[in-house]
């Protein structure tokens, strides 16, 4: 029985393949991009704006000449299509996507966190494929949507997805909510399913909806499914074999390299590895370590060689896990650099 569909919105589908596997971006996946609401014409738009659109539709690998921009109206117009262009240019700078994501990290990144993200979903569903569980499905959406974390009294750690959290929040002000916001209430926490073996069935119908709530203690299927996701993405992009698996602390005499899966966590770790003490509020914030293990250590630089590498997540002072994956893939010490 074929897995059901995930993600259907982001444009997977539209791409191709080339020989080795690797995703070719196509003129139908450049057409979807033009349909996103910042670009789609509204009723004000003008009519050198509606033109440059319906250009662009029917051929959207042309060359823009400035001019066209500065003819339209809009001036929130004129950024979109600008932004619009340079991240049609820093897909097609490599052959496949692939290779374009990992240009577009290897400089400074000149394009919106959210069309990063949107890259970054496109290639964990074809890093997916058809053959993942709803748990991995869900921790893969860790990688590019933030998450809110919230520890009970219990020490459940639970992650949210942030956009959704907020969502929910303003929807419950909805009829009186302005009556209480002047009268000083505070927004009752949203209230999200947590995904677990019993309901799991219910995700493929709600993947776009980002509502499941997961948790990320030790021992929980969710840290499990997030480093099945984090070996299939190294695989992928660095045809490279790995092990993860959480790890409890870094007991390691010859802890030799580390990759933070954010900014928190790799502040936390640099410190830790240069025998630097660190803020007890910022220890608290750390949310798992991890341990890599590569299955051919000569892919390595020969000091790491037979050694572990070192992952960990952190939260922020609000709360808020935004994980990087490209971390993964530009921090490994690789004896071969790609």
């Amino acid at each position: 029985m074929a897995m059901p569909d995930f993600w259907p919105g982001c444009g997977w589908r539209l791409l191709e393949h080339d020989a080795d596997g690797q995703l070719l971006v196509t003129d139908d996946f450049l057409r979807s991009l033009l349909l996103r609401p910042e670009l789609a014409p509204v009723p004000e738009s003008c009519d050198n704006e509606r033109a440059l659109h319906h250009s662009l539709l029917d051929s959207p690998r042309q060359e823009v000449d400035p001019r066209r921009l500065q003819a339209l109206s809009d001036e929130d117009a004129r950024a979109n299509y600008a932004v619009w262009l340079r991240f049609r240019s820093r897909l097609l700078a490599r052959p496949t996507l692939e290779g374009s994501y990992l240009q577009l990290f290897r400089a400074d990144v000149d394009v919106p966190p959210v069309l990063v993200h949107l890259l970054t979903q496109v290639l964990l569903r074809e890093v997916l494929g058809d053959n993942a569980t709803p748990m991995e499905v869900r921790a893969a959406e860790m990688l590019f949507r933030p998450q809110r974390i919230a520890i009970q009294e219990d020490g459940n750690v639970m992650a949210a997805d942030e956009e959704t959290v907020e969502r929910r929040a303003e929807a419950s002000f909805a009829g009186i909510g302005e009556l209480l916001r002047k009268a000083g209430a505070t927004p009752r926490t949203a209230e999200l399913d947590v995904l677990g073996e019993a309901n799991a069935g219910e995700y493929w119908n709600r993947s776009e909806s980002f509502d499941f709530v997961v948790s990320l203690n030790h021992g929980q299927p969710a840290l499990a499914a997030l480093c099945r996701v984090i070996e299939r993405w190294v695989r992928h992009f660095l045809a490279l074999d790995v092990r993860v698996q959480p790890e409890g602390e870094i007991d390691d005499e010859h802890w030799v390299w580390h990759v933070g899966l954010d900014a928190q966590a790799t502040a936390v770790l640099n410190a830790l590895y240069q025998g630097e003490d660190i803020d007890p509020a910022q220890g608290k914030r750390m949310l798992c370590l991890f341990r890599m293990d590569f299955e051919e250590p000569q892919a390595l630089l020969p000091q790491v060689a037979g050694h572990p590498v070192y992952l960990a997540m952190a939260m922020d002072e609000a709360n808020r896990l935004r994980l990087k994956p490209q971390n993964l893939l530009l921090n490994l010490p690789l004896a071969r650099q790609g």
